[in-house]
C-alpha cells in the first residue's frame, strides 16, 4: 500500500510486483524444493533450486493454460452479460483490443498475475491451509478457511492502494483463482487464468468506450 501511494503511478505497478517477489523469495523460495512445491510455485521446476528442464517447464504451461481456459469459456459470457448490466455503456460494441496488446498481455501474466498469484494464492493461501486444513471437496478440490480469509485480503490489498468500493469486487475472482491453485497443486492456472480475466475487463471497457 506504501509503495503504491508515494510512487508515481507509472513506476507503481513494477514496484508492488517487485515486493511480492522479494516477500516470496525470503518466505519460500529460498528453500528447499519439498517447501516450494508445498506451495505451488514449483511452475514446472522453474523456480526450485535444481536444473531447468525444458519439456517439464513446457508441459507444466500448456496444462495450466488448458485450465485457465476452459475456464474462461465458463465464465466469460455470463460475466459480460453482468458487465453490460452493471455498466449501462451508452455506446454501442465495437470490438477494441488497443494500440499495444502484446505488451499489455506480458503486463498482465508477469507484472500483475504472477507476482500476485506467488503471494497471495502461492504463500499465503498455502500456510492459512497449514494453519487450519481444508474441509471441504468442491469440484474435485480440497478447499478451506484459506481460500476465504485469503481472498479477504487480497480485496482490502487492492482498495488500500485504491480507494473505490469496486476494488472490492476483486474477492469474488480471487475464490477462483484460490480453487484453481487447490485444484491443480500450483499457481499456473491461477495466475493465466488471473490474467485473461483482466485482459477480457480491460477489452469489454475499451470495447464499450469505458476506457482509453
Amino acid at each position: 500500500t506504501l509503495v503504491a501511494r508515494l510512487l508515481p503511478d507509472r513506476w507503481a505497478a513494477t514496484a508492488v510486483s517487485g515486493c511480492f517477489f522479494l516477500l516470496c523469495y525470503a518466505l519460500v523460495l529460498n528453500k528447499d524444493s519439498a517447501t516450494i512445491a508445498r506451495s505451488g510455485l514449483r511452475l514446472g521446476g522453474l523456480f526450485e533450486p535444481a536444473p531447468l528442464n525444458a519439456l517439464s517447464m513446457l508441459k507444466a504451461t500448456l496444462v495450466a493454460l488448458g485450465w485457465a481456459s476452459a475456464l474462461s469459456a465458463l465464465v466469460f459470457a455470463p460475466f459480460w452479460v453482468g458487465y453490460v448490466f452493471w455498466w449501462s455503456p451508452q455506446v454501442p460494441f465495437h470490438p477494441t483490443l488497443g494500440d499495444h496488446f502484446l505488451e499489455e498481455v506480458l503486463g498482465q501474466v508477469l507484472v500483475v498475475a504472477l507476482p500476485e498469484e506467488m503471494f497471495f494464492r502461492g504463500y499465503l493461501q498455502s500456510a492459512l491451509d497449514e494453519a487450519r486444513p481444508p474441509r471441504w471437496r468442491i469440484l474435485g478440490a480440497n478447499v478451506g478457511f484459506g481460500v476465504l480469509w485469503c481472498s479477504v485480503i487480497f480485496a482490502l490489498g487492492h482498495f488500500t492502494t485504491e480507494s473505490n468500493f469496486s476494488r472490492l469486487s476483486v474477492f469474488f475472482p480471487s475464490l477462483v483463482f484460490g480453487w484453481l491453485r487447490a485444484r491443480t497443486g500450483g499457481i499456473g492456472a491461477s495466475v493465466f487464468f488471473h490474467a485473461q480475466c483482466n485482459l477480457f475487463a480491460a477489452f469489454l471497457a475499451r470495447s464499450y468506450g469505458l476506457m482509453p
